[in-house]
């Protein structure tokens, strides 16, 4: 059987999401890079893969898929079925589900709406409405975290990964967890227990610092 291949752009965080569930599965994996930035995704050799052109996606023995999210239950369904990072309890795994749909329809788009404009619009400023529904994200981490050792519970689970790759990107962007301590608490968590924590922080410092330098204002 050919080696899962992992399609993969390190400053991207939906692409982190599906390394971090690879590296905490443990799984042998070919990493193919795909710059965004340069435009590689639209090859004809990739869009005959994935038609909709983004990372990540992966090729498990022909088999092709993408969206991060769906990534990571594919590959903890077909890898490790019995694993806390994808419960099969239906209680659980729902609440798994609504956190990653949380940072799916909710976070990861308040980030994008300050990086994309940034890397491809030439925007130099932040409005303060997109700050405060950073803000008003992270209230809402912190309320997810109450009385929780990680977003879902005791055990850490692909929710967990998926909103790290999202919240790493946003701190390397400038933002800052001090008066959020369940959410710095579990940041701090991650760094320890998250297999590939320092390889996702060095792909979302990538992804912050070339936000930044073409902003003129700090987050």
């Amino acid at each position: 059987m050919a080696p899962l291949i992992l399609y993969h752009f390190p400053p991207s965080a939906p692409s982190r999401v599906a390394l971090l569930a690879i590296r905490n599965l443990e799984l042998d994996v070919e990493v193919k890079e795909v710059n965004l930035f340069q435009k590689e995704q639209l090859s004809p050799e990739f869009l005959r893969i994935n038609p909709q052109h983004c990372v990540p996606t992966i090729d498990d023995n022909g088999f092709h898929l993408w969206e991060s999210r769906a990534i990571a239950q594919y590959l903890v369904e077909t890898r490790a079925p019995n694993s806390t990072l994808y419960p099969s309890n239906p209680a659980e795994r729902a609440v798994v589900n609504q956190r990653l749909y949380f940072d799916a329809g909710t976070l990861y788009p308040r980030i994008r709406a300050i990086a994309y404009p940034a890397l491809f619009l030439g925007e130099k400023n932040i409005a303060d409405e997109k700050r405060n529904h950073i803000h008003d994200a992270f209230l809402l981490m912190e309320n997810f975290l109450e009385g929780r050792k990680w977003f879902c519970g005791d055990n850490m689970t692909i929710a967990d990964l998926s909103i790290l790759a999202s919240v790493s990107s946003i701190i390397h962007i400038g933002a800052s967890l001090h008066n959020y301590p369940n959410m710095k608490r579990w940041y701090e968590l991650c760094s320890t227990d998250v297999k590939a924590f320092k390889e996702n922080d060095e792909g979302a410092k990538l992804f912050g610092e070339r936000v930044r330098t073409l902003l003129d204002d700090k987050f």
